[in-house]
């Protein structure tokens, strides 16, 4: 054997023990970082290690490669389950991209969760809790039963109501302690909340003779007036003949939507127009006193009153958010009053705190989110085409994202727009500030969201939804989804017709049936359990039970049943279809193997680092203190070592290259085996003690097994294969033998057969004749048989020679 050593410079790790890849072989190296190449020659054969050229030998090379590099990783970033191809191919790359697709979209669905909760919190209730009791819920002063707002029943509650509650609420004077506020204190609602410009009385009215009277009451109804419509609305001044009596001139004067900026607004009743008689009212309450008295006096409210609004907007300073109120009093053409109430509190300017601005940081990230994934769907398109809409995730996918870009259009152009709305309020907050748009945009953005966070964490199921417990729901779901539209049909039919019969039937007594679609969630309520029978027992003694109880057996009894039989039949067959299906892939499987492996490899290092230190134990033995490379590679050998393996550690130690490790050499090495002994058993503690709540089974699946125990194992195997052969050889030569038999039945059969058949034919013969005939057959068949059963045909073992036949062989089987 002969060592020569090559100048060439080799750069190695500082680990003195590493894994190298030596074609289908893990072999083990130990390298220096100063250390020369070396060319070992043994039995005439050279063998030459890895080496690499110093860094920036190739620059151009490096270039492309850094090129490449970043070129990956910039493709990577964009890698799904659907944009790489041949993924499936590979379980722990699958496993591996959708954790990190599943990662990915919950930091996504974490940040607009942030943001969504950043426009809204407990505030807000409380916020609207006290405002609404403030101004809605006081009553009148005086004796006897006054009414509050929400028990105005006529003009007179109207008057009285607005006069008191509603602008003592809107216009403080005094402290508690009966103290004038400042001109600084006041324009305020409960002392903390700033009246934005000046609040705004609005009435619709309809036009005298807009409803037909029957015609045998023309003589004595002369007026009429109808429902309200837009058609129908009167927008002709109006008021009383003395006009120096007005002093609000401007309220009997009607004005057009366009002239207001306003928009429409929904009552109980009916949908209402933006335009009207419009009265500003004054902040301060005396002067706003007389105003509310004036309207009374000159019968601002008629026959012809529809509805009045009183809308205005508060501030909240110290919670930064908006409250627009809209106090409705609808006039039906039946009579009577009826009021309802609106507080839309928003949170209009966004950034003034510090959680405000972390909200902001969010924001950004969310779009920058919008358009990753934006990006990810143009990819995955581009590869299905038509063929991606196909699927529910991906149309949802999609969906999400067109509302993310209408959510962050509208966040900018709402912050646009508040701050010119303020800029002019500011400037003259004598005017009616309009903040009803906003509002109204603010609040569809705020439902607009909360439905993108909805649709955002169902899809979730999307990235768990990869083995058979999580895909039992949905195929449930999708396996019984013709059974079950097909009952709702039927259900739909008699739920519907009883809808229908509860209005027709107590429509005009009881609320709970005041209308059809109330009807319907009414009937919807009763199967949740949540129902008044004493209102449709007072209605109608007879119908009413008779109602109830039909409802109750025939929907709840029989039809939600066989709705939950369907569900559990279906549920049951997915379940047990799904038993005897392995699952596309665990992810608690995954971590199991990947957690064994990490201590597996452990394990294995360790285990090399022994049986090395054994080998500078054992290999000397002649006992002369030094270790030959044949002593060494001996030891290495039995142990299962390759001769590359062998070489490589020792060259590694052998500093003088003359094939012996001497003392001072072999103390080096000793050194460095130790230390890594060290190392490795720390790393092993380590893991271990971070996993002890491991279960046995994947304890049971990370043990390692000695070199000793290995080879015992392998000779077992050994044996156990050399028994399965033999078995395995017999079963194939009793299989060989009754084939063979079966053709020679099968022979025996046909030659009978032919036999007859030729002696049915010969029926001019004599009986002797044919005994004659038959025997003769009979032995010449046989004789062929004999030799075909004798004839060596092709086996596991080849041919043999076919034996000549005895005459008495062929008279003993005749």
């Amino acid at each position: 054997m002969a060592i020569k050593k090559d100048p060439r410079p080799i750069s190695y790790n500082n680990s003195a023990f590493d894994d190298q890849t030596l074609g289908d072989k893990t072999s083990i190296g130990l390298s220096s970082a100063n250390s020369d190449v070396f060319v070992v020659q043994s039995n005439g054969k050279k063998a030459s290690y890895s080496h690499s050229e110093p860094y920036g030998s190739n620059p151009v090379a490096q270039q492309r490669g850094f090129g490449r590099s970043i070129l990956h990783g910039i493709r990577s970033l964009w890698a799904t389950r659907q944009t790489e191809k041949d993924l499936g191919k590979d379980k722990d790359l699958y496993v591996k991209t959708t954790i990190r697709e599943l990662i990915i979209y919950l930091a996504f669905v974490s940040i607009l969760c942030i943001i969504t909760f950043g426009m809204v919190s407990s505030k807000t209730f409380y916020f609207t809790t006290v405002l609404r009791t403030i101004l809605t819920e006081r009553k009148v002063s005086g004796d006897g039963a006054q009414p509050s707002y929400d028990d105005i029943g006529s003009f007179d509650d109207f008057w009285a109501v607005m006069n008191e509650p509603v602008l003592k609420g809107l216009f403080n004077k005094k402290w508690y302690n009966n103290e004038n506020l400042t001109a600084d204190q006041s324009g305020y609602v409960l002392f903390e909340n700033k009246i934005l410009g000046l609040p705004r009385l609005r009435q619709l009215r309809v036009r005298n003779n807009s409803c037909v009277v029957h015609r045998k009451f023309q003589s004595s109804i002369r007026e009429c007036y109808a429902p309200y419509s837009s058609s129908k609305e009167d927008r002709n001044s109006y008021g009383p003949e003395n006009k120096k009596l007005l002093t609000t001139p401007s309220a009997w004067q009607h004005k057009t939507s366009s002239e207001l900026n306003g928009l429409s607004s929904s009552g109980l009743i009916s949908r209402y127009g933006g335009g009207g008689f419009v009265l500003d009212l004054t902040r301060d309450f005396d002067i706003a006193q007389s105003e509310i008295a004036n309207l009374k006096t000159n019968l601002w409210l008629d026959r012809g009153t529809r509805v009045v609004f009183l809308d205005f907007t508060l501030y909240n300073a110290n919670i930064n958010l908006f409250c627009q109120i809209k106090l409705t009093v609808e006039f039906p053409a039946a009579g009577g009053a009826i009021p309802s109430k609106t507080f839309s509190t928003v949170k209009l300017i966004r950034y003034v705190s510090t959680m405000d601005y972390f909200v902001l940081a969010c924001e950004i990230l969310f779009i920058i989110f919008t358009v990753y994934y934006t990006v990810e769907e143009v990819l995955e398109i581009t590869r299905f085409r038509l063929q991606y809409f196909k699927t529910i995730w991906n149309v949802l996918d999609v969906l999400i994202i067109c509302i993310s870009y209408v959510c962050i259009g509208f966040n900018v152009y709402r912050q646009v727009k508040v701050a010119d709305i303020l800029d002019e309020l500011l400037n003259d907050q004598s005017t009616f500030a309009d903040f009803e748009f906003l509002t109204y945009w603010q609040l569809q953005f705020n439902n607009i969201i909360a439905f993108t966070v909805f649709l955002a964490w169902i899809k979730i199921f999307k990235y768990v939804s990869f083995n058979k417990t999580m895909t039992q729901l949905s195929t449930t779901l999708s396996r019984c989804a013709k059974d079950v539209l097909g009952f709702s049909v039927m259900f739909m039919i008699v739920f519907l017709a009883y809808a229908q019969l509860g209005y027709l039937l107590f429509g005009t007594m009881v609320t709970d049936y005041k209308t059809f679609s109330t009807s319907i969630f009414t009937l919807f309520r009763i199967i949740l359990g949540d129902f008044d029978f004493d209102a449709i027992l007072d209605a109608h003694r007879i119908l009413g039970p008779i109602f109830f109880l039909t409802y109750v057996f025939f929907v709840f009894f029989v039809l939600l049943n066989m709705f939950l039989a369907i569900i559990n039949d279906t549920y049951a067959e997915v379940k047990n279809d799904m038993s005897t299906q392995q699952s596309e892939f665990e992810l608690g499987e995954y971590f199991k193997k990947s957690y064994g492996k990490v201590l597996e490899r452990l394990h294995f290092k360790r285990d090399r680092v022994i049986d090395i230190q054994e080998a500078l134990k054992n290999a000397d033995i002649n006992k002369d203190g030094v270790i030959e490379f044949e002593e060494w590679r001996r030891d290495l050998k039995a142990r299962g070592y390759t001769d590359t393996e062998i070489e490589n550690v020792f060259t590694r130690y052998d500093v003088d290259g003359d094939g012996v490790l001497r003392i001072g050499e072999q103390d080096t090495f000793k050194n460095d085996l130790s230390a890594q002994e060290n190392d490795l058993n720390k790393n092993i503690k380590g893991f271990k003690d971070g996993t002890q709540d491991r279960k046995k089974s994947v304890q049971d699946t990370t043990n390692h097994i000695t070199f000793d125990e290995f080879s015992i194992l392998r000779q077992r195997m050994d044996r156990m294969e050399y028994s399965v052969g033999n078995i395995v050889s017999r079963i194939d030569e009793v299989l060989q033998k009754l084939e063979s038999m079966e053709k020679v039945k099968a022979k025996r059969r046909e030659a009978l057969t032919r036999i007859l058949n030729t002696m049915t034919n010969e029926n001019h013969l004599n009986e002797e004749h044919k005994q004659e005939r038959i025997e003769k057959m009979i032995r010449e068949e046989l004789l062929e048989n004999h030799f075909d059963r004798q004839t060596p045909g092709a086996s596991r073992y080849g041919y043999q020679s076919a034996p000549s036949a005895r005459p008495e062989q062929i008279d003993d089987e005749y």
